[in-house]
C-alpha cells in the first residue's frame, strides 16, 4: 500500500473537502482519502491499480491540484 501527504491550497470550505475526498475515492484502488480543511493538506492510502499520477491528475481535472509538502 502507498501512502502520500499533499496540500491543495484550493480547498477553502466543507464542500471542497468533500469534492476532493470523492473525486479520490472514486478511483479503483483508493483505499482512503482524508482532506483537511484547516491544514489544506490531504491523505491518500491507495493499492494497485491506483497510481500516484492517476490520483494527481483526477485533482487537477476538478481544478483542485496538489502541491508537494514541503520538508
Amino acid at each position: 500500500m502507498s501512502t502520500k501527504t499533499f496540500n491543495v491550497p484550493a480547498i477553502s470550505c466543507g464542500h471542497c473537502v468533500h469534492t476532493v475526498e470523492r473525486e479520490i475515492k472514486s478511483i479503483a484502488g483508493v483505499k482512503s482519502a482524508h482532506a483537511d480543511e484547516k491544514t489544506k493538506q490531504v491523505v491518500v492510502e491507495w493499492d494497485n491499480p491506483a497510481t500516484w499520477e492517476q490520483i494527481k491528475n483526477a485533482l487537477v481535472e476538478i481544478e483542485y491540484p496538489p502541491e508537494e509538502v514541503k520538508a
